[in-house]
């Protein structure tokens, strides 16, 4: 059985995602803002570990490394956590994915959380140089950490890195009126942090598990290396 760690794993998608992945014997290691909101009866022996921290803070999310580091190397992480509101987005959807990866042990598959509106998102990347991302568009953030994962699958031997989809759902962040398929939602996550089969194998885009393809930009090898520079300028913290 795999280690699995999900970020942003207290409700939504990130519960469902972690949920589905116990149920199957993973041993699951849950990232929660606030450890009180794990209030289900069977939370306190579900788990691996719980660790905690608001990646909205930049300066909570190496806390947040730190924490993720002492259960050792995983063999994927599920980076989950996301927002819409601004100015959090740049820093939860974006930042942190990026200084997690970089600062934890390179795991054997790397899953991030995309949108369908990242075709939307800006390449203009001047808002990643300012701490508070005041500018900064949920679109923006969601073509930024796609063209992260693509990056990451380009540049990482033996590990695989995807961006995931999970449609508009009827979360806490979606609303209840949203039109797509709750439980399809956590799906295509868990199978890509656990089957063997995966095709392709490296890295893609993916919808209800099926390959799509991103905006152009997060496939161009030019425009990964600026996002890659744009963020160690932002963080001081390298992507090897």
């Amino acid at each position: 059985m795999a280690l699995i760690l999900v970020t942003g794993a207290s409700s939504g998608l990130g519960r469902d995602t972690a949920d589905a992945l116990a149920d199957d014997g993973h041993d699951v290691v849950v990232h929660v803002r606030n450890p009180a909101r794990l209030t289900r009866p069977e939370d306190a022996a579900r788990w691996r570990g719980v660790i905690t921290g608001d990646l909205a803070v930049a300066d909570e999310i190496p806390g947040v490394a730190r924490q993720a580091a002492g259960f050792g190397r995983f063999d994927a992480v599920i980076h989950n956590a996301g927002t819409m509101h601004v100015p959090d987005a740049v820093t939860v959807n974006t930042v942190a994915p990026y200084v997690l990866t970089a600062s934890m042990d390179k795991p054997a598959r790397l899953i991030y959380l995309s949108s369908s509106m990242h075709r939307t998102g800006s390449t203009e990347l001047g808002e990643l140089g300012e701490p508070a991302g005041a500018n900064a568009a949920y679109d923006d953030t969601k073509l930024w950490v796609t063209t992260l994962a693509l990056a990451i699958a380009s540049r990482w031997d033996g590990t695989t890195s995807h961006a995931v989809d999970p449609g508009w759902v009827p979360t806490r962040m979606g609303g209840a009126g949203a039109p797509d398929d709750l439980t399809a939602g956590h799906r295509t996550q868990t199978w890509l942090a656990t089957r063997p089969d995966v095709t392709p194998r490296t890295g893609g885009y993916w919808y209800h598990r099926r390959p799509q393809s991103p905006h152009p930009a997060a496939q161009d090898r030019e425009f990964q290396a600026r996002l890659l520079q744009a963020l160690e300028s932002r963080t001081g913290v390298r992507l090897d």
